[in-house]
């Protein structure tokens, strides 16, 4: 009688392990991601064209869930603006650009229930962000003086640094590996980067703030530091 008591307690204890393990499908993730990506950038400034340029980021990222995440991020490329030859004041600048930015990220999925619609289900990768940085400016070339306007010129810091703040919008998308956990991430964003100061072109203009923004593509690995959500994360 004994020994069927222990094998009926341990086939039932055996049941709610599997059921609690079946249930769990699809709500882990890793807490941590490492991210690597290319920037499209524009510099709005006191110099009259604007050029794109390219830039790289590198980042880290800390999941307190799959759609609330405190992102790290390295930044470092190139600034361009202005025409020496054509334009009015002759500013023309390229400024050898590194950033350091801290951002907080919200994604739908945290906020919508995406459980019982396709459309919704689209929806929860989209996100917003912001948060604070720093921008260091070393000026690889610059031109002050015009050509056309003989005797104007415009002063300013060849090296410098201010305080940006970002405002990002994006999609992320997840690629899910064999055991249904986001393994990487795809991550397509739009970023305006409000800086604090007026010296991204290395040139100083009364009441003057200059402003970056970017096209960014990226790919995030996720790390380690397996963990279960709230929420079925695969649908």
């Amino acid at each position: 009688m004994i020994n069927c008591l222990k094998i009926t307690f341990i086939t039932v204890c055996s049941c709610l392990l599997c059921y609690s393990a079946k249930a769990q499908v699809g709500n882990d993730y890793a807490q941590y991601d490492l991210g690597i990506g290319l920037d499209i950038n524009k510099a709005y400034t006191a110099a009259q064209t604007v050029t794109p340029t390219k830039s790289v980021h590198f980042n880290f990222n800390y999941n307190s869930s799959p759609y609330v995440n405190y992102v790290f991020e390295l930044q470092f490329g190139e600034l361009k603006g202005g025409d020496s030859l054509t334009t009015s004041t002759g500013r023309q600048f390229t400024n050898n650009f590194a950033a350091v930015i801290f951002r907080a990220q919200l994604q739908a999925g945290e906020i919508i229930d995406y459980s019982q619609s396709k459309f919704a289900n689209a929806l929860k990768n989209l996100y917003a962000s912001t948060g604070v940085g720093l921008v260091i400016n070393h000026m690889k070339e610059i031109n002050r003086a015009s050509i056309l306007d003989p005797g104007f010129y415009t002063p300013g810091d060849d090296n410098s640094s201010q305080i940006l703040i970002p405002v990002r919008f994006g999609y992320e998308i997840k690629f899910f590996n064999r055991y249904d956990q986001p393994g990487f991430k795809i991550d397509l964003g739009y970023q305006y980067n409000f800086i604090m100061g007026d010296g991204l072109d290395g040139f100083t203009v009364s009441n003057q703030k200059d402003s970056y923004s970017q096209y960014s593509i990226g790919i995030k690995f996720a790390v380690g530091g397996v963990v279960s959500s709230k929420k079925r994360i695969n649908f």
